[in-house]
């Protein structure tokens, strides 16, 4: 123990079974793959219900944010479930190192291990800022060259999965041909290639060409985004399944990508040397990530556009113009000014109806989101936004009929427009 921390040792690392807590599905199965092919045994939980909100109320103090209590409900429920031998299990998480209280999740969490005797379990914080080292678990370079490609392609297997999806002629087709190629870039990934920009561009236009050739018919559906606070809008505990719901309600769902946050990150280290001051070499260290994902960004964007029809992406560039007609880009404690950006592209690509997912105890989210959407809409009045709050006390029944509620109005509005664009005869002159 240092400072009431169990550290995760070098010997651990043998036998120990490592907890990830689930957010998206499609780039933490890829994740998980990178952290397994590094020797370590990596376990994503799935584990949804009742229990876990009900371990998170018992171990979290009630007014900490919904995800939080999400999150470490989930650990906690699977700790206590029997299928793991907690003398022999880790829990790992992320920490960003901002002003979000999810840079204070690892506290939380510890501090609930011990109410619940569970204080003995290792906690690992998995952060870019060295902030909570523990000698068992180390980033190598090769392993964030592999998450950062793991990202790249699970943005662009949930945009092209999310666009198919509603319109595949046999369902379940996108998901199956999504599962084939996280299983697929995982071993190549294990084998050092899908890594260089060459091997991207490749298995870019074979992903892309593989969705292209899925057999869709043209259907008239909803169009529908989600933004939000990034735990609540990837998974589908924290928001009860939204997409799913979505996909009943016979919508089709977009989802802004992982790259957007992590370039709205790494562009805020660039923008506080500008405005604070800083180190040139800090400054040259951002300037060049943020080149690199933008260069990144750029592959997934131009492999959609050659080789589909396939609607494509906004760029960051884009989304930051976006948002700065609405907001300062001094505005970013949590997801900040993005979330206002991601609302007003999703806009701009047609999807005019928009779910804005608000976690309670989230201050800068219904800031940055629910404060917003006015001004987004003297923007453009057709903008249907609804924000949907996500806390223990919430009653998912109550959530949907909202939901439905705005999509109603949504329906609407395309039969509107569709007698908007009927052309009506006029009378020849006698």
């Amino acid at each position: 123990m240092t400072d009431n921390k169990v550290l995760f040792t070098k010997e651990m690392q043998k036998d120990y079974t490592i907890l990830i807590p689930m957010m998206a599905p499609i780039h933490f199965q890829l994740l998980r793959n990178v952290l397994v092919h590094s020797r370590y045994n990596v376990e994503l939980l799935e584990n949804t219900g009742p229990s876990v909100v009900e371990q998170g109320l018992k171990y979290v103090h009630n007014d900490t944010c919904y995800p939080a209590l999400l999150v470490i409900g989930q650990m906690i429920d699977a700790l206590k479930s029997g299928k793991y031998d907690v003398h022999k299990t880790a829990l790992i998480i992320t920490q960003t190192g901002g002003g979000c209280r999810a840079s204070n999740y690892i506290y939380l969490l510890r501090k609930a291990l011990k109410k619940a005797d569970l204080g003995f379990v290792p906690v690992i914080s998995l952060n870019l800022s060295g902030l909570d080292s523990q000698p068992g678990f180390k980033l190598s370079l090769s392993m964030l060259q592999k998450m950062l490609c793991a990202l790249v392609y699970g943005d662009l297997l949930m945009d092209l999965t999310n666009q198919v999806r509603p319109y595949e002629v046999t369902s379940g087709t996108a998901d199956q041909l999504c599962q084939h190629w996280i299983d697929d870039l995982s071993r190549q990934f294990n084998r050092r290639q899908g890594l260089s920009i060459g091997d991207m561009k490749r298995n870019m236009r074979d992903i892309v060409m593989s969705y292209a050739a899925i057999e869709r018919e043209k259907r008239d559906l909803v169009k529908v985004g989600i933004v939000g606070e990034i735990y609540i809008k990837y998974s589908p505990l924290g928001n009860n399944s939204l997409e799913k719901f979505l996909a009943e309600q016979q919508c089709e769902v977009k989802l802004p990508g992982m790259m957007g946050f992590m370039l709205y990150c790494v562009y805020n280290g660039v923008e506080d040397v500008k405005l604070y001051g800083g180190g040139f070499v800090k400054k040259q260290l951002m300037s060049f990530v943020y080149s690199l994902v933008l260069k990144l960004e750029k592959m997934t964007i131009d492999a959609i556009r050659t080789y589909s029809d396939f609607e494509v992406p906004g760029s960051f560039p884009e989304m930051k113009a976006g948002a700065e007609q609405i907001i300062g880009l001094g505005a970013k404690m949590g997801e900040g000014w993005l979330l206002t950006g991601e609302m007003v592209e999703l806009n701009k690509a047609g999807f005019k109806n928009i779910i804005c997912t608000q976690p309670f105890g989230c201050l800068p989210n219904h800031i940055v989101g629910k404060g917003m959407i006015r001004k987004i809409r003297e923007q453009d009045p057709d903008c249907n936004i609804v924000a949907i709050d996500y806390d223990p006390s919430a009653t998912q029944v109550n959530q949907e009929n909202r939901i439905k509620l705005m999509l109603s109005i949504a329906r609407e509005n395309m039969k509107k427009a569709e007698t908007d664009t009927v052309s009506i005869p006029v009378p020849e002159a006698e």
